[in-house]
Order: C-alpha cells, then sequence, then structure tokens
C-alpha cells in the first residue's frame, strides 16, 4: 500500500488534544528541521486546536498550513500541513477527560488509515490518546494498536516496544492477567514469531536469533510454577524452528530481559504487557517508541500517555514524539517486505 519515495511521507495524527499530543507536535515539527531530512510530515488533526498549541509554545498560530490532501503539503520548514479532520476542538478545555476529544482522537486514527489504504502516507505515527476519553466518544477500543488493527482488517499483529536495536514483542497486551494466560496459544505464539522473523528480515537480518520469554517464573521450572510454558510455548517454539525461525526458549524472563538489555538479544518475545513495559520504561523512557507490527503501512508511537497533569504548561518533552518519526521513517521503504512476509507465512 506504501508508495516509495525519497522521503516517506507520514501522517502525524494529533493525539488527544486535552492532552500533551498538541504541544510536542509542534515542537517536533517547528523546533527539529532535521524532521525533514527524512520525511515529509503531515498531521491529521484539528487546526484549531494544534493553533492553540503553537501559541502555547511562542510561536505563529499562522504557522498551521490546513491543506485537503497530503499531496498539497507545502513541506516547508516553519509550516505544519495538517489534513482537518471533522469539527474544531479549540475550545475542548485542556487537562481534562473529553468525550469530544476522545472522539477526536479516534477520528485522527481512522482518517490517518484511510490516507494509507489511498496510498497518500506511507507511515502513521501517533502522539498519545486517552483510553478513558475514546471510549467516552463511542470507540470502544482497548488503545491506537486494536484500534488500527481493526481499521486495517487485520488479526495478526503485535505490539512492539523499540529502542536502538532491541525489540520486545507482545503475545498480548490490553487485557487482563488472567485473561492473558488463556490468551497465550500455540498459534498465536506462532503467529508472533512469525511477525518477529518478517521485521528481522526487512532489516537484513534473517537469521537473528529470538529469545522468548516463559510465562510463569523460570520459565515454569520443569512444570513446578506451571504448565504453560512446557505445554504451549515450547511446542509454539518448535514449530517456528520447524519453519527456519531462530527462536530459543521459553526463557526466564527475569534472566532473558536483562540480556537483552546488555546486548545478547535483539528480538525478545514476552507474554504480557507489563512483562515488557515495565523493564523497558524503567531502562529506557523516552528513548524507546511504540511499533504496531502487522499492519500494511508503519506505525510508530510514542511511548507515553496524554499527561493530562501538565497539557498547556509549554513543558512537554517531545523527544519520543521526534524519534518515532525517525522510526518510522527508517522503517517505512522495507515494510513492504514485512507486509508481504506476514501475509505468506514466511
Amino acid at each position: 500500500m506504501s508508495r516509495p519515495t525519497e522521503r516517506p511521507t507520514l501522517a502525524i495524527t494529533l493525539g488527544d488534544v486535552a492532552g500533551i499530543g498538541p504541544e510536542i507536535t509542534a515542537k517536533s515539527l517547528l523546533n527539529h528541521p532535521e524532521v525533514r531530512e527524512y520525511a515529509r510530515p503531515v498531521v491529521v488533526g484539528d487546526a484549531d486546536a494544534l493553533r492553540r498549541a503553537v501559541t502555547a509554545i511562542g510561536a505563529d498560530p499562522a504557522v498551521v498550513n490546513p491543506v485537503s490532501s497530503p499531496e498539497d503539503a507545502a513541506d516547508e520548514p516553519g509550516v505544519i500541513d495538517l489534513v482537518q479532520t471533522g469539527p474544531s476542538l479549540g475550545h475542548v478545555a485542556l487537562g481534562e477527560l473529553s468525550a469530544e476529544a476522545g472522539d477526536g482522537a479516534a477520528r485522527f486514527v481512522i482518517e490517518a488509515v484511510d490516507l494509507a489504504k489511498r496510498g497518500l502516507v506511507d507511515g502513521i505515527v501517533t502522539p498519545p490518546l486517552n483510553k478513558a476519553a475514546m471510549h467516552m466518544g463511542g470507540h470502544p477500543w482497548p488503545g491506537h494498536t486494536e484500534l488500527l488493527a481493526h481499521e486495517f482488517g487485520v488479526s495478526d499483529y503485535s505490539l512492539v516496544l523499540s529502542a536502538g536495536e532491541l525489540s520486545f514483542f507482545h503475545l498480548t497486551t490490553h487485557v487482563s492477567l488472567r485473561q492473558a494466560i488463556g490468551d497465550i496459544t500455540q498459534e498465536r505464539t506462532l503467529e508472533v514469531l512469525r511477525l518477529m522473523s518478517a521485521f528481522a528480515k526487512a532489516q537484513g537480518e534473517a537469521d537473528e536469533p529470538i529469545g522468548v520469554a516463559g510465562l510463569n517464573p523460570h520459565a515454569g521450572e520443569n512444570r513446578l510454577f506451571g504448565d504453560e510454558d512446557a505445554d504451549v510455548l515450547e511446542p509454539a517454539i518448535e514449530r517456528a524452528r520447524a519453519e527456519g525461525i531462530n527462536a530459543h526458549g521459553p526463557l526466564p524472563a527475569d534472566a532473558l530481559v536483562p540480556a537483552a538489555v546488555n546486548g545478547k538479544w535483539k528480538l525478545v518475545a514476552v507474554c504480557y504487557h507489563d512483562q515488557g513495559h515495565a523493564p523497558f520504561k524503567a531502562v529506557y523512557g523516552d528513548d524507546g517508541v511504540n511499533i504496531t507490527a502487522g499492519l500494511p503501512v508503519v506505525r510508530v508511537s510514542v511511548d507515553h500517555g496524554t499527561a493530562f497533569d501538565i497539557a498547556g504548561q509549554g513543558i512537554a518533552r517531545e523527544a519520543s514524539l521526534v524519534l518515532a518519526m525517525r522510526r518510522a521513517a527508517e522503517l517505512a521503504p522495507g515494510w513492504r517486505h514485512v507486509w508481504r512476509a506476514t501475509n505468506s507465512g514466511t
């Protein structure tokens, strides 16, 4: 679906306008001219909400340039091209849960997906939305990842936390721990291992070893601490290896994750949300991004929330969003290989 360009066109969704999304978007595109060296950024969101953020950081709101399509973007330093999506949200109160803002955040993502389907953007970059606000706005998705998967019509996907050369793929994400245990099946594990293999191939690392974290302490310790590692993860890993995927495990998570942070592994599969998120955020903070593997185009997100407590104060840090744009631009040219490999099962 993506079209090759010298600089990939990236749709930057504005996120929840009651949070820091508009501010970090404005800072990223006005204070970091290097972004345009590797990407053509086009915001998908609301002009009035973005103008408010631009004014708050001391810039001229006239820099916001509404366009009807990414093809019409000026793509000039000091200009923020924006595709208006829905009614104005400039009146939404900052720092408060809002159904309007939640609906807008979801609508921006849906519009970005439509632009990707039409071949008008090569990737999607997402500032944070608020899940509760999105639900209030009538969009009952657990988060960005699930909304994107629904809009693209895919069922095999994985949330990936990435920093430097290290990537954590998740077998489950935004569900209860009780549900996560039930959701970890041989088929789901094999699906994610195939995604990881495709991801590695797209980056020229076809035989990169994949470490799979055990679900239970000590990866079950020979069934002393549960049967899931032996009955679910081990057979899935064996099936993956039979397909030529260089997977290993299940390995005790408390040994695998520190070893990965220290450079032994580049690709790690974790079983549930906090098994990956807690150590990743503790180590990498703003230096990490969130990638969705399994979509037709690359999607990269900041790895932080809407920060309602500091919205509108001009102190939000844009480093993660700038990093997300760079990572999306790096991955976009080869992403078609990930998509093809995912759909062929190889």
